[in-house]
């Protein structure tokens, strides 16, 4: 069996999962990687390409053919060659009963002092296990590799973070390594696929998502209750329960809550969360909404909607809300507003301060009109960039005090049939259309990074106009949601 670092990749990334790990293995199709993924590839090569050229001159191995690679390795290694870019490690051993070769081309070959240093470049600033273990294991396994060929351990292992900063990670000997290839080697041997629940988050950006989310739909996957995390899942799986109506006839609020699931290290009990779990699965099944109470929104004449588009925190010059979105909807409508972060240096501040004139203006015509968002990312923000920018005009403790969560307003007060409470997925159920509807927020992220890195400005002004119309659907979205559950009744459940 050959096995890479790569199958760590696909085993851990976007998040853990072994039916990936097996559906590749096996040569399923998975679909095209999204736009975002096309640009961090492509950010992550650029990355890669200016480490190298600060590293002077290096032996280029990226294009030798398969057959010399090895070879023309261990020569530049044994001439002791300053730099070289994309070697070949290899090493063959016994695992599980099965000859495997490990192979792993680790970026570059530093050489210090009586040895080598093995670095890889990645775009992540988090090299840590929790964040990233399958970058622990690939360095490990490199660290591995280097050691079976030569008969000494590396100097170091390296990762060249996204910020531009070296991070060592310390080689803990061949033990992990096999481990994990020991892990992957009895997921590809399956004769079957194995079970992983679907979940709304932890689906997101794999390339086998469509495929596994229809086939739950089809079996009507217990996964699918809301409140049914990965643990409870697993845990109802070896217990024989596979659908939604398995669940229902098989449990009951007391049983339920007796099951254990795998938390972390622990196995912890349902609990109290059983009777929510069976109303939301007897929803789920018959179709049916049902109101728990009148939603919690505050009577008003205009109410204003609140979104922000930004970027995650793995890249370091990036790490910005790039466009505060408001509009307000009601009887003394607004036309679109928002704020838009720079493309210089101070650019970040620039698009903060200006939301605090505009969120100004707002109030001096509104008075303290309800800034009404989806979950708590906009609260989360607007703390973080009072805390790094200050709030010289008390704007942004006006915003924090007008603020109204309708996620949280909407899971307080219905359950709805649906396998999560995104806007994306209740708008549907409302009827919303999008005119974009394949846009999404990786989507926002890919064209705004397009927007940094162009130098036409007509280019530029078009990728952000696109940003703002996504936004101002998000807007309207939420306004829709807002008005359905204005209409709501309390019934008899």
């Amino acid at each position: 069996m050959r096995l890479t670092p790569s199958d760590i990749y696909t085993h851990y990334r976007p998040r853990q999962c072994d039916l990936r790990l097996y559906l590749k293995d096996h040569e399923f199709v998975a679909a095209e990687p999204s736009p975002y993924a096309l640009v961090l590839k492509r950010l992550g090569k650029r990355h890669e390409a200016n480490y190298l050229s600060s590293l002077g001159v290096f032996t280029d191995l990226s294009d030798v053919p398969q057959g010399e690679l090895l070879g023309r390795t261990k020569a530049a290694i044994n001439s002791n060659d300053p730099v070289i870019y994309q070697a070949l490690l290899e090493s063959t051993v016994r695992i599980a009963g099965i000859d495997c070769e490990i192979t792993g081309r680790p970026d570059y070959l530093i050489k210090q002092d009586l040895g080598y240093i093995i670095c890889d470049s990645k775009m992540s600033r988090r090299i840590n296990d929790k964040d990233h273990p399958e970058i622990i294991l690939q360095m490990q396994t490199y660290g591995w590799l280097f050691e079976q060929m030569f008969g000494i351990p590396a100097q170091r292992l390296e990762v060249h973070r996204g910020d531009g900063e070296i991070e060592c990670v310390e080689y803990v000997g061949p033990d992990r390594v096999l481990d994990a290839f020991r892990q992957i080697i009895s997921i590809k041997a399956l004769q079957t696929e194995p079970f992983t629940p679907v979940g709304f988050s932890k689906c997101s950006g794999c390339g086998f998502h469509d495929r596994c989310w229809n086939h739950a739909r089809e079996i009507a996957s217990v996964a699918l209750v809301v409140d049914v995390d990965q643990g409870l899942a697993l845990a109802l799986h070896d217990a024989g329960i596979h659908s939604v109506q398995e669940l229902i006839d098989k449990f009951d609020e007391d049983t339920l809550s007796e099951l254990k699931r795998t938390q972390g290290s622990r196995l912890v009990r349902v609990g109290a969360r059983a009777a929510k779990i069976l109303r939301n699965a007897k929803v789920y099944i018959s179709g049916k909404e049902i109101v728990l109470s009148k939603p919690a929104i505050p009577a008003a004449d205009n109410y204003l909607m609140f979104d922000l588009e930004g970027m995650p925190p793995q890249f370091d010059e990036l790490q910005k809300v790039y466009l505060w979105g408001m509009q307000v909807f009601g009887e003394d409508p607004s036309e679109y507003i928002c704020s838009t972060a720079g493309f210089g240096p101070e650019g970040d501040r620039q698009g903060w301060e200006e939301f605090l004139v505009k969120a100004d203006e707002i109030f001096q015509k509104y008075g303290d009109v309800r800034f009404v968002h989806w979950a708590p990312y906009e609260k989360t923000l607007i703390n973080h960039y009072k805390k790094n920018y200050g709030d010289h005009t008390g704007g942004a403790d006006r915003v924090l005090k007008n603020l109204l969560d309708l996620n949280r307003v909407t899971e307080d007060s219905v359950v709805l049939p649906l396998p999560s409470y995104s806007l994306k997925v209740i708008e549907k159920y409302v009827n919303f259309k999008r005119t974009l509807p394949e846009a999404n927020g990786d989507w926002s992220m890919a064209t705004y990074i397009e927007a940094t890195e162009t130098e036409d400005e007509a280019t530029r002004q078009r990728l952000m106009d696109d940003i703002r119309l996504y936004n101002q659907e998000d807007l309207q979205a939420t306004w829709e949601v807002l008005k359905w559950l204005q209409t709501i009744e309390v019934t008899a459940h």
